[in-house]
């Protein structure tokens, strides 16, 4: 039986965190490419759309529809762009804030749960591990 590569373990490590993650975010009625939305905006305040899709690398029809849903429940609002009359901006509402912070509650006890099977020195290595490689990404 052949050994997996560090890729291929990664990204079964990274399957199994998207569908807790996915499982989770149910009862909140988010899927994870909205919860990505929301957190985006709580990071970076109010921006246009075509901000967002840079942000989240996806296309701005996808990014559309992303934040018609997050409208349609209220955790977002579309405002005109004041320096520019045929633009918006989409920025977090009050609700939208909360549901930011039910979310990161969320991920921060998913996280928990799935990395306990790892010593507390583990844990630290690899966050630091994860840290470099984040901050080494190419455009």
């Amino acid at each position: 039986m052949e050994e997996e590569s560090i890729s291929e373990l990664f990204w079964s490590v990274a399957r199994q965190l998207r569908h807790q993650s996915h499982e989770r975010l149910q009862p909140l009625g988010i899927t994870p490419g909205q919860a990505r939305a929301l957190t985006v905006l709580a990071r970076h305040g109010t921006m246009r759309p075509s901000e967002l899709s840079e942000h989240l690398k996806i296309a701005p029809r996808s990014t559309t529809e992303v934040v018609d849903g997050l409208e349609d429940r209220g955790l977002v609002e579309r405002l005109p762009d004041p320096a520019d009359r045929r633009a918006t901006l989409v920025e977090l509402t009050q609700a939208g804030g909360t549901t930011v912070e039910q979310i990161r509650a969320e991920r921060g006890a998913q996280g928990e749960r799935f990395f306990a099977a790892l010593p507390e020195a583990d844990r630290v290595e690899l966050a630091r591990i994860l840290a470099t490689l984040r901050a080494s990404e190419a455009p």
